[in-house]
């Protein structure tokens, strides 16, 4: 986790353009366990069972809101895939960093 990404907030971007493939790569490195998959960036986090897992993804959720930057959310009985992108800009941007590592932070 990077603190200097917790301690951020997200902006709206409309306007503004995606970042590069070197320029995620490079942030990809400050998040770990976040992958480039198909034009977002995604992580699985594995639980003991269900409550866990649903406790995390309520608290993902409370993140989105509070950012107003929302991942799409697959889970399961003990996992949970999330996948950030910023539609505004068609592609990744500094806000999919930010809340991957607000995520981060939450099992930290």
């Amino acid at each position: 986790m990077t603190a200097y990404l917790v301690a951020m907030h997200c902006k709206p971007l409309e306007g503004h353009a995606a970042m590069s493939l070197a320029e995620v790569e490079r942030h990809l490195r400050d998040v770990a366990g976040w992958s480039l998959a198909d034009g977002a960036i995604e992580k699985t986090f594995r639980f003991d069972d269900y409550h866990r897992t649903l406790a995390f993804v309520n608290a993902v959720a409370w993140i989105a809101h509070r950012e107003d930057h929302h991942p799409n959310i697959a889970f399961s009985y003990n996992r949970a895939t999330l996948r950030f992108n910023t539609h505004s800009v068609g592609g990744i941007s500094l806000n999919d960093f930010i809340c991957a590592a607000k995520v981060d932070a939450l099992i930290a």
